[in-house]
C-alpha cells in the first residue's frame, strides 16, 4: 500500500491538533511501498494554532499555541498588521517551548522583546508603529485587520530561520450586526444594530477631537446587544469644520433620532464619550432630556476649545496658559498643566452644570492621562453632583493608564499629533497597565449600560 502524505499526517495526529492549524514541513516526505506503511524521513517544523478558530472580533482574546518544536527550543514570535493607510504596526517576543515541544502563550511567559511575562495577548496590545507618532485606529469596520503571526527559530537578534506563519483576521462586525448610515436632518453618523429581534438599548457614541467619523467602538459594542450610533460632530461632510462654536441642538437631534428609531427601546438612551466626546456627553446629560445613563472616559468637566450653545445659553471655554507647556526629553509636548482650573475666577463659567443631569454616571479614568487632568475632573464632577443632592457617580481609576482608553487589545499610543495643539503630544500610560485597564473598562461600561438601559444583566464576556 502507498499512503499519501496527507493520510500519514492525519494518522500521526499532525493535522488534527487545535481548531485552526497551519503546518509547514521542513523537507520532503519520502514514502516507500509496503504493508504496514513506513517512511524514511518526516520532519514536522511547526503547527500554529489559534482558538477560537477562524476570524474573530477585535475585542475577543485568542489563544495562540505552537506545536512541533524541540523540547526547550528557543523561538521568537512576531505579530504585524497594516492599517488602511498602509502603516505597519508590529510586536515581537522571545519564548522557549516546554519539555514536550509545545508553546502555549496562555502558559508560557515571554522572556523579553516588546513585553515580558505571562501575557497571552501581548503580541496585540504591545504593537508599535514602524513610524513614530501613529495611532492604530480602524477606519473601515466592514473589513478585518489581518494580523500576520510568524515563528522564528532562536531568539532575536540571532533568530533568522522562519519556522511557520499564520494570518489571523480580527474584524469589527459580529455576524448579523447591521450597519446603517445616518443622514437624517442635520445628523451625520452610522447606526449599528444587533442581529437579534429588537428593540435594543440605544447608545450615542462620540469620540475625541480628531473629527470625522470613526465607527470601530460602536460596531464592536453593537455585538454586545446595543443599538449604537457613532456620531460625527465636526469636520465631516457638511458639518462644521472647526470646534469654535458647537450647538447642543445638533446633539439633541441625534438623541431624538435614536429614541424614535423602531429598533431602539426607551425611555432614554445612553451616552458614551471619550476625551472631547466625554466632555460633550457630560454636557448633553446636563442639558438634554431623554438621557438614561452616561459613561465618560477621560473627559473634561469644563468646556474646552470653543463655545457651546444651547437655547440662548453659552458655555465659554476654559482659559489656558501656554507657559505651562512642558517638553519631554524626547521632544514631545506635555500639555497636562496647560488648562486653567474651572474652579477659579472667570473660568468657573466654563464648568459644565452637571447638577442639572438626571442620569447616573460612570467615569473611567486613566491616572496617567497627560492630555488633561481627567482624575481631577471626575472627582470634581462627583463632588458637584453630590453637593446638589444627586447620586454619587461611579468613578473607576486605572493606575498607569493614559488618555486613549480604547476597546481591548488596541495598542497604547504614547504620543501623536494633537489636532487642536498642532504638535505631537504625549498621552501617558504604561503599555501593560493600559492594556489591562482597557479590558476591564470595556466590561465595566457594558455592565453599566445593561443595568441602566434595561438590557441583559451583567457583562457579556468576549467568547473564548
Amino acid at each position: 500500500m502507498v499512503a499519501s502524505s496527507q493520510a500519514l499526517l492525519r494518522h500521526f495526529g499532525f493535522c488534527r491538533w487545535g481548531p485552526t492549524p497551519w503546518v509547514q514541513l521542513a523537507g520532503p516526505l519520502k514514502l516507500r511501498t509496503g504493508n504496514p506503511v513506513s517512511w524514511t524521513t518526516v520532519r514536522l517544523v511547526t503547527t500554529v494554532s489559534l482558538e477560537p478558530a477562524g476570524r474573530c472580533r477585535w475585542d475577543e482574546p485568542v489563544r495562540i499555541a505552537v506545536r512541533g518544536l524541540a523540547p526547550g527550543q528557543p523561538v521568537t514570535l512576531r505579530a504585524s498588521l497594516r492599517d488602511e493607510k498602509g502603516a505597519l504596526f508590529r510586536a515581537r517576543a522571545r519564548y522557549c517551548a516546554d519539555a514536550a515541544g509545545l508553546l502555549d502563550l496562555e502558559r508560557a511567559p515571554a522572556l523579553g522583546g516588546s513585553f515580558a511575562g505571562l501575557e497571552p495577548m501581548g503580541l496585540f496590545w504591545a504593537m508599535e508603529p514602524e513610524k513614530p507618532l501613529l495611532r492604530l485606529v480602524k477606519r473601515d469596520v466592514q473589513t478585518p485587520f489581518a494580523v500576520e503571526l510568524e515563528v522564528l527559530d532562536g531568539h532575536e537578534p540571532e533568530a533568522q530561520r522562519l519556522l511557520g506563519r499564520a494570518v489571523h483576521e480580527r474584524d469589527f462586525l459580529a455576524p448579523g450586526v447591521r450597519r446603517e448610515p445616518v443622514r437624517a436632518g442635520r445628523v451625520r453618523g452610522t447606526l449599528f444594530l444587533p442581529p437579534e429581534p429588537g428593540p435594543f438599548p440605544g447608545i450615542v457614541d462620540i469620540l475625541g477631537a480628531g473629527g470625522g467619523l470613526l465607527e470601530y467602538r460602536a460596531s464592536l459594542l453593537a455585538g454586545k446587544g446595543f443599538a449604537v450610533m457613532a456620531l460625527a460632530y465636526y469636520n465631516y461632510e457638511d458639518l462644521p469644520k472647526g470646534l469654535e462654536n458647537l450647538h447642543l441642538e445638533y446633539f439633541e437631534e441625534a438623541v431624538n433620532y435614536l429614541l424614535n428609531h423602531p429598533q431602539v427601546k426607551g425611555p432614554g438612551v445612553g451616552l458614551l464619550g471619550i476625551s472631547k466626546g466625554g466632555e460633550l456627553c457630560l454636557s448633553m446629560a446636563s442639558f438634554l432630556k431623554g438621557i438614561s445613563a452616561a459613561v465618560i472616559i477621560n473627559g473634561s468637566v469644563a468646556r474646552v476649545g470653543g463655545n457651546l450653545h444651547y437655547k440662548g445659553e453659552i458655555l465659554p471655554p476654559v482659559g489656558f496658559n501656554q507657559n505651562r507647556i512642558k517638553m519631554t526629553k524626547d521632544g514631545f509636548v506635555d500639555i497636562v498643566e496647560v488648562l486653567n482650573s474651572p474652579l477659579e475666577g472667570p473660568d468657573r463659567k466654563s464648568f459644565i452644570p452637571v447638577e442639572r443631569a438626571e442620569c447616573p454616571f460612570l467615569f473611567l479614568v486613566g491616572q496617567d492621562d497627560h492630555n488633561w487632568k481627567s482624575e481631577f475632573y471626575a472627582n470634581e464632577a462627583s463632588k458637584h453632583l453630590q453637593a446638589h443632592g444627586k447620586a454619587k457617580p461611579e468613578v473607576i481609576c486605572y493606575p498607569g493608564t493614559g488618555h486613549y482608553i480604547e476597546p481591548p487589545y488596541f495598542p497604547l499610543c504614547p504620543a501623536s499629533l494633537h489636532t487642536l495643539v498642532g504638535a505631537p503630544v504625549i498621552w501617558g500610560g504604561e503599555p501593560r497597565a493600559h492594556a489591562r485597564a482597557q479590558v476591564d473598562a470595556w466590561q465595566q461600561l457594558q455592565t453599566f449600560f445593561h443595568k441602566h438601559l434595561g438590557g441583559e444583566k451583567g457583562t457579556i464576556p468576549a467568547k473564548r
